[in-house]
This record gives structure tokens, sequence and C-alpha cells, in this order.
């Protein structure tokens, strides 16, 4: 596998970046990337990794594009309205780089056919709006040992972070969050959700994603950046291994 000339050129101001170069741009190019929701966090992200030239995204989604979508999602044009988000998103991706491959999954990950759907992939994005979904993607990525990047948003603010609980001192998923998919189901038609919040998120999952691929600067696994946007707050802080978590802790692997 090499790059083309084309390739070259348009990646350019990647690879004279010391710390990820022409060997960094060639494991952008091999790797595979499944995009969870095509949505606030999805949309900039899929435009960032297609720029980027992973050479394989995988979108998954069920939903519809709505004008409601527009005024964040901004992979989408009006003339979206009423296609399925993943085929929309996979023609965008495609458009924005032809030298990647876009596949659009219009399903609903569940726990009958997500570990199907990650077959062949080597980095998770969450950006779903949905818990129960959540937690079946974060476990079967802890289950396939893939990277995962989890993104959320809401109204002004939102959080990012990278879990590989397999690995020693370090929490999957479910250490954050607990268990149970209870939760209320408040969604942004509820609370709304200003724009360039989702895609500040959205890049910034982007980015992990390329640091999962070709790592460079600092691992953030184990961390949880929080943004507030209203203060225009950046805050880090550090997660713990729980014990008792039934993925990852001694419970798990009792």
């Amino acid at each position: 596998m090499t790059l083309s000339d084309a390739e070259l050129d348009r990646y350019a101001r990647h690879i004279v970046l010391r710390e990820f170069g022409g060997a960094g741009q060639m494991r952008l190019k091999g790797a595979c990337v499944a995009v969870i929701g095509a949505g606030g966090i999805g949309s900039p992200a899929i435009q960032y990794l297609a720029a980027a030239g992973v050479g394989r995204l995988v979108i998954f989604d069920d939903d519809l594009v709505e004008a409601s979508n527009l005024q964040r999602q901004t992979i989408f044009a009006t003339d979206d309205s009423g296609t399925p988000k993943v085929r929309a998103a996979a023609a965008r991706a495609i458009a924005i780089n032809p030298h990647i491959a876009a596949e659009p999954r219009a399903i609903r990950l569940d726990a009958e056919n997500v570990t199907e759907a990650l077959v062949g992939i080597d980095v998770v994005l969450d950006g779903c709006d949905n818990f129960a979904t959540r937690l079946t993607v974060a476990d079967a990525a802890f289950t396939a040992r893939l990277p995962l990047v989890s993104a959320a948003i809401d109204q002004f603010e939102g959080q990012l972070g990278v879990y590989r609980g397999w690995e020693a001192g370090r929490p999957c998923y479910r250490c954050f969050v607990g268990d149970s998919p209870a939760r209320d189901g408040v969604s942004c038609a509820d609370n709304g959700i200003l724009g360039p919040v989702a895609g500040m998120l959205g890049s910034l999952a982007a980015l992990e994603v390329l640091r999962a691929i070709t790592p460079f600067g600092d691992d953030p696994a184990g961390s949880l950046l929080l943004v507030d946007l209203l203060a225009l707050r950046f805050r880090t802080i550090r997660l713990a291994k729980e014990p008792t978590c039934r993925t990852c802790g001694e419970v798990g692997r009792a």
C-alpha cells in the first residue's frame, strides 16, 4: 500500500508534522473506523475523518435527515431532507475525499447485531443519542479490544473520553457510567443544542480517532474532557478503574 501523488498533495500538511508524518498517514489509509450515529457528533467527525484520509468509514444510523437537524449536522444539505442519514453522510464523505471508502449501514445496533457489525473495525467512535445503544457498543468494543472514542453533547456542554478498559489501570465505559441503561430519555429536541457545540465535540472526537490510529502526543485513555461553552471552560478529570465493574473489574474477571 502506497500513497499516490494526488494523496501526497492532499495530505501534505499532515505529512510535514514531525509527530505524524508519512507513516502516520499510511496508518490512516489502512484503517477502518466505525462511526455510531451520523448526527451532531458524527456529522463533523465524518467530515474530518474523510478529509484526513481514514481509508474506510462504516457509518451506522437508522434515522432520516430532518429539517431540524440542519442547524448543527453540517454534513447534510437542505435537499437531503427525508434521505437516510447514512446514505447522505457516506456520499458527502466520498465527495470530500474520493480516496476513501464510506459504507452506509442504516441499522440501529443492538445485542444481536453489534458483534458482527464491528468485525474488521480498528476504532469505534460513538456519538449516538441512545444510552442503551452506547452501553451495547461499549461492551462490544471492550470484548473486541477496540479503542472506543465516546462523545456526548447537551445544550452548551459536552464530554469526551477514550476507553481501553482491557488494559491494566484503564477504565472501561461502564466504570464511568455504571450498568443501568434506564436513563432519562431527554433529547436535544427537548433541551436544545447550540450548533457549534456539536461541531467542537465532533471535531475533538475525530482528533482522538486519529490519535488512536497513529499515536501522537499524550495518551488520553482514562481521562474525561468536560466542556462548558457557556463559560468557555475546559477541564480534564481522571477516571478510576472500578474494581466492582462487571465488565473490566475484579467482578468481571471472576
